[in-house]
């Protein structure tokens, strides 16, 4: 692992400033001082040191949830694009689970947990995500059984959905998967047209109060209901 990469997941910083502090002669391995950033280093067997403090990277995995604003993308990194990595303030590297459109907003959860990021991405594991979806014009009541349905969307067919009314222009959607714009496609199918996308749940994590580009960190016991997996029951018709 390179020298200022083992600062920013040992939490002293990010790697743009591990750099500068290396360059510095801030940091020794083993007893000698090195200044040169791209210096490999072993986490299990050197001795790293900042300012003379050993530094060691957690064991601990960290998840947070953020609510997602309109005009990020769900990326770690996109020439051109702001990516929702700019609105958390932690050195550690983060991945988000899943995708928001840069047009969408709300619930998002990141982190460096590699087994969560997988059973949450995976339709097999039969998380949930949640969504409010507001249309241009109202929709009718067999709109909404059509959206329960599955559809073929990408040349592939979604899985039942669950869908209740919340307004003559409003619903809730809760799908099983994620395929690429798969709420907008389904609703396309339809003929209308999605003004607003608002995801508010993911398994068993809520949104909660959360204002937009808030976040928090998930507990063991949130991160622990995540990885159990759920139940296959079947979700098809509306609810």
């Amino acid at each position: 692992m390179r020298l200022q990469k083992f600062l920013a997941h040992a939490g002293a910083c990010s790697r743009r400033t591990g750099e500068k502090w290396v360059a510095e002669g801030r940091v020794s391995v083993n007893g000698k001082v090195v200044t040169t950033p791209g210096t490999v280093v072993d986490p299990e067997a050197d001795e790293i040191r900042l300012d003379g403090k050993r530094l060691t990277i957690p064991r601990d995995n960290l998840t947070i949830a953020l609510n997602k604003p309109e005009g990020f993308v769900s990326s770690c990194h996109q020439p051109q694009e702001r990516t929702v990595l700019e609105l958390v303030d932690t050195p550690r590297r983060l991945y988000p689970i899943g995708r928001l459109d840069k047009d969408s907003t709300g619930l998002l959860l990141l982190t460096d947990n590699g087994m969560l990021h997988h059973q949450l991405s995976h339709p097999s594991f039969n998380h949930e995500k949640e969504y409010i979806v507001k249309t241009a014009r109202p929709v009718s009541d067999k709109d909404l059984e059509r959206l329960a349905r599955p559809m073929n969307i990408l040349g592939k067919k979604t899985r039942p959905a669950r869908v209740k009314r919340r307004g003559r222009d409003t619903f809730s959607i809760i799908l099983k998967e994620g395929m690429n714009r798969q709420v907008r496609r389904m609703v396309g199918k339809t003929g209308h047209r999605v003004v607003s996308l608002h995801r508010v749940r993911m398994g068993s994590i809520r949104l909660g109060n959360l204002g937009p580009g808030q976040w928090r960190k998930l507990s063991e016991k949130e991160v622990s209901g995540l990885l159990a997996r759920p139940s296959a029951k079947k979700t098809d018709g509306t609810a």
